[in-house]
């Protein structure tokens, strides 16, 4: 068995600096989803709360769509469809050959649509989690619907949203690692390189599995922190 402190070290041979990188490539990966679900999601969360049902139709479609199949399969769904109307353009634009999509773009793109559909839900029942007396106060101060959201809704209805929030973005960072199957190196397809080189897999999908506690463990301090610093000199249960 070759010497783990070697392996996973920085000098000539180790495969620290690797897997270092490759985190980054994970965190990257993750935040740019998770802002990009953010934007999905508030969106739907709006739909659902339309009373136009074309609105809410569509909404609710889209977070049963995908919240339902499997992440998996939207990632294979978006590259692979994607990739074929890229070339199907080139081709009409006299390109040869088969034209992939960018594997991180598309990672962002597949996790961003992903969370989006459970930020919707977290979205809309913080929403509704604002008392209703709220609003009224924004009417009786003459406040436009931009101004009421802006001012009093958004910054109260993110108090209730932060748990949840931190509960999808765990899901993102599990989800990051399928992203591998569309040829991304992140850390855990960093590992299984790793491993297939050296033949230690134990020893590299220890090292991968830490590596993400420390990113989950970091991150979820962040999360606590915003929550309390929301929730800071009010009483709420």
């Amino acid at each position: 068995m070759m010497d783990v402190a070697h392996i996973l070290g920085f000098g000539h041979g180790g495969w620290g600096a690797a897997l270092l990188l490759a985190s980054g490539v994970t965190l990257s990966l993750s935040v740019f989803g998770f802002l990009l679900g953010a934007a999905f999601g508030a969106l739907a969360a709006a739909g659902r709360l339309s009373s136009r049902s074309i609105r809410s139709w569509l909404a609710n479609a889209y977070g049963v769509v995908f919240r339902g199949i499997p992440d998996l399969l939207t990632i294979y769904l978006l590259y692979y469809g994607g990739s074929i109307a890229l070339t199907q353009i080139g081709k009409f634009l006299g390109s040869t050959g088969f034209i992939g999509l960018p594997a991180f773009a598309t990672g962002v793109l597949a996790i961003g649509i992903i969370s989006g559909a459970y930020q919707a839900e977290v979205y809309r029942g913080a929403y509704q989690a604002v008392d209703r007396g709220q609003f009224d106060a924004c009417m009786a101060l003459g406040l436009s619907s931009l101004q009421s959201l802006r001012l009093v809704i958004v910054p109260q209805l993110m108090r209730h949203a932060l748990p949840g929030l931190g509960n999808v973005w765990q899901l993102v960072l599990k989800d990051s690692a399928l992203i591998s199957v569309i040829g991304l190196v992140e850390l855990m397809r960093q590992g299984q390189i790793g491993a297939g080189s050296t033949r230690e897999p134990f020893v590299f999908y220890i090292a991968a599995g830490a590596l993400y506690f420390v990113i989950a463990a970091v991150t979820g301090l962040f999360f606590r922190y915003s929550e309390a610093r929301a929730w800071r000199g009010m009483v709420h249960a």
